[in-house]
């Protein structure tokens, strides 16, 4: 391994208590961290990660610059991309969605234009109220067509509609996190990747009902608006990669759609 990676110019560290570095983490929450040489300054490295900063604006680093279509016969779906995973699009096109992917500050009047049946907005990494711009065009839309958010875009519908959201100890990551539905009160084992979640205690006096929460920690995981057609879950329920237990929630858009169109 270190012969392999010498030759491809790769990083990597070796002989660490990752018991003790774990204990850290759990007890401290997510704190920045640096690999280094062995014969670097303890202190000047420290000095380092307290003053370094975190970017706020990935989403526009990795959301597209130009709109794009992914062509088909069904209802007509804008999906604003804030970070959207190929398996979204796989979800919607296996649904016959004709699919047109918009840049993270596309505003509603224009995506209106497009006389779209639906609005997805898609997962994106870092902290959502660094997307402030996103809540008008959210606001813009709520009641004049069906929304369907995930991570980021479930966060982001939170604020729109009055919520709060604040960054989790520890993250949820990977690919086995339990999941209840409590209206169907039914538990799906979902993909999880984000550090941020929607405040509970602040959807009281908002038009948002929680619908799901996560059984490791009771943080939230869905929420549905009481007033107009638009939902959301915190989880990956595209599976790409991880479990398929909540693939059903894209037909539950379908069903919006629909039910919206009559």
């Amino acid at each position: 391994l270190d012969e392999l990676f010498k030759k491809k110019n790769l990083s990597g560290i070796s002989g660490i208590d990752t018991r003790r570095l774990t204990r850290i983490l759990r007890n401290s929450g997510v704190v920045k961290g640096k690999i280094v040489n062995a014969d670097a300054d303890e202190a000047v490295t420290a000095a380092e990660l307290k003053t370094t900063t975190f970017p706020i604006n990935q989403v526009e680093e990795v959301s597209t610059k130009t709109p794009y279509a992914n062509p088909n016969r069904g209802f007509k779906v804008v999906l604003v991309d804030f970070g959207a995973k190929l398996g979204i699009i796989r979800e919607l096109s296996q649904r016959n969605c004709d699919i047109i992917v918009v840049s993270q500050d596309t505003t509603a009047e224009d995506i209106l234009l497009m006389n779209p049946d639906g609005i997805m907005l898609s997962n994106g990494p870092g902290d959502p109220e660094d997307v402030p711009h996103a809540l008008d065009m959210i606001r813009g839309l709520l009641g004049k067509v069906p929304i369907f958010g995930i991570c980021l875009g479930h966060q982001l519908i939170g604020l729109a509609c009055g919520a709060k959201t604040f960054k989790l100890k520890f993250g949820h990551r990977g690919g086995n996190h339990p999941v209840l539905d409590l209206e169907k009160n039914k538990v799906a084992i979902t993909s999880q990747n984000h550090g941020y979640a929607v405040d509970q205690e602040s959807l009281k006096g908002t038009d948002l009902i929680e619908t799901h929460i996560a059984l490791n920690d009771r943080t939230n995981e869905g929420l549905k608006h009481k007033i107009h057609p638009c939902f959301s879950v915190q989880y990956h329920p595209e599976a790409s990669p991880g479990p398929e237990d909540a693939n059903y929630l894209f037909d539950e858009f379908i069903q919006m759609m629909e039910d919206f169109k009559k």
